[in-house]
């Protein structure tokens, strides 16, 4: 498949949905014409064409919040992409993580698969939120701007408290230790990029 065999519609345009390769959270809707199409492709990184300026842009070019592409799959028409990314800042112009924030309901969404482990899905995505927006005085901005090594840090602090709980046989102690390094784990893993979603592919290939 090539840029040639993309659909275009009449304005010579294709929709690219841009999605967060490691959280998974949809960012923004853009459109694509074939030159800006055959720019991200080279460059790895998004360029969209802005149907109010009738331009080329370059996202990030001048705020900074450019998004490296990790892969671009189209649908079965081939008249529509996604593009996943990492994200190196907010995607929305207000500064954002997503586009799409607000929800038309009133109350929380309802979630239509519930699961034990859904808290772990959420969590990633607030991570990945707060990573993008970096909120001023907000536990996980403080990691990140302090970088990896107290990331790691307080991986190990938190497995050795794990321990401690356990040894002591302190069921209480030890649920809360555990979710404290739950929680700083999924940090080092938005800070390096990999998704949960890896990870429980190895789990998963190692119970076949």
């Amino acid at each position: 498949m090539t840029v040639e065999n993309i659909t275009f519609d009449q304005n010579g345009l294709v929709p690219a949905i841009v999605q967060d390769a490691v959280s998974k959270e949809v960012l923004t809707l853009a459109y694509m014409n074939k030159e800006s199409l055959e720019k991200s492709l080279e460059t790895r990184e998004t360029w969209f064409y802005s149907r109010s300026r009738q331009e080329l842009w370059h996202k990030g070019a001048t705020s900074g919040n450019t998004q490296q592409i990790i892969d671009m799959r189209y649908d079965c028409d081939a008249d529509s992409l996604v593009v996943l990314v990492v994200p190196a800042g907010p995607a929305c112009h207000k500064g954002a993580y997503t586009c799409f924030a607000d929800s038309l309901f009133d109350a929380e969404p309802v979630r239509t698969n519930p699961t034990r482990f859904a808290i772990l899905d959420e969590l990633e995505q607030v991570i990945a939120q707060r990573e993008a927006e970096m909120p001023e005085g907000a536990y996980t901005t403080y990691l990140f701007e302090k970088g990896v090594d107290k990331i790691l840090k307080k991986v190990g602090e938190e497995a050795g408290e794990v321990i401690i709980a356990a040894k002591n046989r302190d069921p209480e102690e030890l649920k809360w230790e555990v979710a404290d390094l739950f929680y700083h784990v999924l940090v080092l893993l938005r800070e390096q990029k990999l998704p949960l979603d890896e990870v429980l592919a190895v789990l998963q290939e190692r119970h076949k």
